[in-house]
């Protein structure tokens, strides 16, 4: 038997729902994506997000500082994230200058590698998407994070 074209194709693209399940698969496909990159470079993902904090911010981070901002993203154990920040400082990837955490020019360097490995990797894997399908994902993925949050918040209270 032969279903009309029109048919199959709003059945091949009729999309379900998204839901968490979804999410966390397009999280974890990603992060593995980053992941391998930064294997490649002797470093991990808890790594690079705690860089990322330290080069990114306009202005000099205390160790606590990168602590709470890496918390607020990955949602770590903050002993866990001391630990990584001191593995960067062994690394020579970030430099105490007093009471801060300065990224060292090995450290900039790392993040633009990886950037620049990762770059066209992104490019393959979000290209091609409709701009306001992008824009409605970025919306009920603020949401989700909001929510999630405030859970979370709620759990630990």
């Amino acid at each position: 038997m032969t279903t009309p074209a029109s048919t199959t194709s709003a059945a091949t693209t009729a999309a379900p729902a998204a839901n968490a399940r979804d999410l966390a698969l397009a999280h974890y496909a990603a992060r593995g994506v980053l992941e391998h990159v930064l294997a490649r470079h002797g470093a991990t993902f808890q790594q690079h997000v705690a860089l990322r904090a330290a080069v990114t911010s306009e202005t000099p981070q205390t160790p606590g500082d990168l602590i709470a901002q890496v918390r607020g993203s990955l949602k770590a154990d903050p002993a866990g994230i001391r630990a990584t920040l001191d593995e960067l400082l062994a690394m020579q990837l970030l430099v105490a200058d007093g009471a801060h955490l300065r990224p060292t020019e090995a450290g900039r360097e790392l993040l633009a590698a990886v950037g620049a490995e990762v770059a066209p990797v992104s490019a393959r894997i979000w290209g091609g998407i409709p701009a306001g399908d992008l824009a409605a994902a970025g919306r009920v993925l603020a949401l989700v994070t909001e929510r999630a949050n405030a859970e979370l918040a709620t759990l630990t209270a």
